[in-house]
């Protein structure tokens, strides 16, 4: 049963700054490596980590929301509006809904040719095969859009944080800092 807290536990702190750092890493290795050629040496190599890392954030955003429904939340400032309290909310959800809807759409675009994601060399996840017509080639446009939309909404979030720090001068930042 979720309770709600006043602050955030030292597990909702260290999984959100974990989840930001890969998100910004796989986006970036994203962006980078669509436009390797074949004669990169980096050619299979990148496609490789970058499957392996979103396995493991797959993983790790599973944790995070078992974490968030046993455990709460904090509850918002007082000094929050309700308006500054829904879009907070709605930001979230949407942070995490477009995690899962990239996450998803890569494992369609990997596993549609029948062979599954080798993760780190450890295991492999199996493919679901070619589900739909033309599977990789759609799936590669919501995967491409899903992380153009959620990189802008991780900027956004990053100035509000910013914001509520410099200019609100309350404690939003300093909670996700230290418990």
């Amino acid at each position: 049963m979720a309770t709600e807290n006043s602050g955030y536990s030292w597990t909702s702190i260290v999984l959100h700054w974990l989840v930001a750092v890969v998100v910004i890493g796989l986006f970036a290795s994203g962006f980078w490596m669509v436009d390797l050629s074949y004669y990169s040496s980096w050619y299979k190599t990148a496609p490789f980590w970058h499957k392996s890392v979103g396995v493991l954030l797959l993983l790790m955003m599973g944790y995070r929301v078992l974490w968030r429904v046993l455990n709460g939340t904090a509850t918002p400032l007082a000094s929050h509006s309700k308006a500054v309290q829904r879009a907070s909310h709605f930001t979230h959800l949407t942070l995490y809904a477009l995690i899962f809807l990239i996450i998803c759409s890569g494992y369609l675009i990997s596993t549609a040719d029948g062979r599954p994601i080798e993760v780190f060399g450890l295991f492999d996840l199996p493919s679901a095969g070619e589900l739909f017509a033309e599977q990789a080639d759609k799936a590669g446009l919501v995967h491409k859009f899903a992380a153009y939309g959620l990189i802008t909404l991780v900027v956004l979030h990053a100035f509000a944080a910013l914001k509520h720090h410099f200019f609100d001068k309350d404690n939003t930042l300093k909670r996700m800092l230290k418990p």
